[in-house]
């Protein structure tokens, strides 16, 4: 009996599958467009598509749609300190697939989103960099959607890259931590 059971499921997720294909033939283009996104497969495409739609004249900006989803971050400040905001409550379905994305994403190698996932989940956890991140692919998604273009991968070291100066004066700062002195007159950069 459960071995008819799960044919019977079998066929169902078949036939599903099969009438998913064909509603999602007139928004080919976006679904391949969607898929160039890393940590973003064709089923988390679908879903996104099902969810926002394909015209982004609705929203005047990536913000605005990441405020209506619920995904944008939280904003909680008084008397000048900033103190922890939660995201708001928003399109359950949308956030769980974004959420998915992101932590696939962040499995993958010499990625933009995975080095940021990496960066924001050892300051605050797993959890928080995983919808950050998906923060991040709905931004992106907005861009793809509204300028018919594919994803350009920024790679991995782009952060490193944005503030390098920053990053020579960490690295220096930890070196004179560790008791060794720089001298920087001999070093060419």
């Amino acid at each position: 009996m459960q071995l008819k059971h799960i044919e019977t499921l079998d066929e169902s997720i078949k036939e599903l599958d099969k009438e998913i294909a064909d509603r999602m033939r007139p928004f080919e283009e976006a679904l391949e467009l969607l898929d160039t996104i890393p940590g973003v497969n064709r089923r988390n495409a679908e879903e996104i598509i099902a969810e926002i739609g394909v015209d982004m004249s609705r929203f005047p900006s990536a913000e605005h749609l990441s405020s209506w989803s619920g995904m944008a971050p939280g904003h909680n400040e008084s008397a000048d300190k900033r103190k922890s905001g939660k995201t708001r409550k928003g399109n359950q379905h949308l956030r769980t697939t974004l959420v998915q994305s992101a932590r696939s994403a962040a499995r993958q190698k010499d990625t933009y989103l995975a080095s940021q996932y990496r960066r924001i989940c050892s300051r605050r956890g797993s959890n928080r960099a995983a919808v950050a991140v998906g923060h991040s692919i709905l931004i992106i998604a907005y861009h793809i959607l509204k300028k018919k273009q594919p994803y350009i991968e920024l790679g991995a070291n782009y952060f490193e890259q944005r503030s390098k100066d920053a990053a020579i004066k960490r690295a220096l700062q930890l070196l004179q931590n560790a008791g060794i002195e720089i001298n920087l007159e001999n070093i060419v950069a």
